[in-house]
C-alpha cells in the first residue's frame, strides 16, 4: 500500500510542469478608437500562428498603460500584440505591407519586415521577466 501511495506522489510529481514564472508585459500608447486588443505569449513553434502558451483579450480598451502577467515555464518567448482597432477581425495591411492596425512586439520600432523570433524574442529565467512595450498604429487617420 506505501510502495502505492509513493508511486502515485512520484507520478504526481512528474506531471507537474516546469517551474512558471512571471512574465510582465507593460504595454504603453494604445488608442482608444475600441474594437478589440490581443496579447499574445508565444514560443518558437508557435510563433506567428493561431496557437499561444498565453494570452489575454481585452474588448474596447482603454487608451494608455496596459500591464499583463502571465505565468509560463522558464524558456524563450515572443510577446505580441494586436489592436483589431476597427473590430473588422482582420489585421489590416496598407500599401507596401504595412500594419495599419495597432500592434506591438519587442523592437518592433526597428523592424521593416515581418520578424522572425530570434529578433523578438524574451527569455524569462526563474525569476521571470519584464518586457515594455508601446503601440505602433499605421492608420494615418488617428
Amino acid at each position: 500500500m506505501k510502495k502505492t501511495i509513493a508511486t502515485a506522489l512520484i507520478a504526481a510529481l512528474a506531471a507537474i510542469p516546469a517551474h512558471a514564472a512571471p512574465l510582465t508585459v507593460n504595454l504603453g500608447g494604445v488608442s482608444d478608437e475600441g474594437g478589440t486588443l490581443y496579447v499574445s505569449v508565444q514560443t518558437a513553434a508557435q510563433f506567428m500562428q493561431q496557437d499561444g502558451t498565453a494570452g489575454e483579450v481585452v474588448q474596447s480598451p482603454a487608451a494608455g498603460a496596459h500591464s499583463f502577467t502571465f505565468d509560463v515555464p522558464e524558456g524563450d518567448y515572443a510577446v505580441s500584440v494586436w489592436h483589431d482597432d476597427n473590430g473588422n477581425d482582420e489585421f489590416d495591411m496598407g500599401e507596401n505591407y504595412v500594419p495599419e492596425d495597432g500592434w506591438a512586439m519587442v523592437g518592433g520600432e526597428a523592424l521593416r519586415a515581418e520578424p522572425t523570433f530570434d529578433q523578438v524574442k524574451t527569455s524569462v529565467g526563474a525569476s521571470g521577466a519584464t518586457v515594455g512595450l508601446s503601440m505602433i498604429y499605421g492608420r494615418g487617420d488617428r
